[in-house]
């Protein structure tokens, strides 16, 4: 399968779909990653399409353009960027009119480096499940997490923006994320004692929960003003 050919979830048969996400994988990583998230999403009726790093295929971007301008995919369609997938994402909301908002996850600020790949995995994530995955996953490339980060230009996005952030994320520290987004219209939630990969970490149940009902506002309210940081 091509490296930019998105992993997919459908809502289950029978339920009217409610929209569709459309996810960028970040350092390292591909769009199999977020089977658990992407699962979790389609079983409340909205569809997945989860991609690569477009840092390292570029064809990914185009790809996501492609979901964007496809009619038979319902929406509203938001896209969903987690570590550098995210300033890909903000960079597609800002130039296609097809994104209706965009979900923001481990935004980084800086490059990383381990001393180990078990210093990596536990600066991803504390959830034994999604650490096991990476470490017997093939596909997925260690030691990413060093390649320098754009930061978004949130500036040029006029959708709304949720944010989703580990307070105790080392790779990117809450407070680097934060003043990222003091200036701009974001709504940021922030997870307690969590690490980097915050839609794949032991709270991701709650980061799942906290996406649907920032989707079903927006099905009720496309402008959907920001609310306050929340803590999850």
């Amino acid at each position: 399968m091509p490296s930019a050919a998105p992993f997919s979830w459908d809502e289950p048969e029978g339920l009217a779909a409610r929209g569709t996400l459309i996810v960028l994988a970040g350092r390292g990583e591909h769009g199999g990653v977020y089977e658990r998230f992407g699962r979790r999403l389609a079983f409340d009726a909205y569809r997945v399409r989860a991609l690569g790093d477009a840092s390292t295929d570029p064809a990914v971007l185009d790809e996501a353009a492609k979901l964007l301008a496809d009619e038979s995919l319902p929406g509203p369609k938001v896209l969903v960027g987690s570590d550098t997938g995210a300033a890909y994402a903000a960079q597609l909301a800002a130039e296609h009119p097809g994104a209706a908002a965009l979900i923001l996850a481990g935004l980084p600020t800086r490059p990383w480096s381990a001393g180990s790949w078990e210093e990596e995995a536990e600066a991803r994530t504390a959830c034994p499940t999604h650490r096991g995955r990476l470490t017997n996953d093939p596909a997925f490339r260690r030691g990413a997490l060093d390649a320098a980060p754009d930061t978004p230009r949130l500036d040029l996005v006029s959708v709304p923006v949720l944010a989703l952030h580990g307070a105790a994320d080392t790779v990117s520290p809450l407070e680097s994320a934060r003043a990222v987004y003091a200036d701009h219209a974001v709504e940021l939630v922030t997870f307690r004692d969590g690490r980097h990969d915050v839609l794949n970490d032991a709270l991701h149940r709650t980061a799942a929960a906290t996406v649907v009902l920032f989707l079903e506002r927006l099905r009720l309210s496309p402008e959907l003003a920001p609310i306050a940081e929340g803590l999850a």
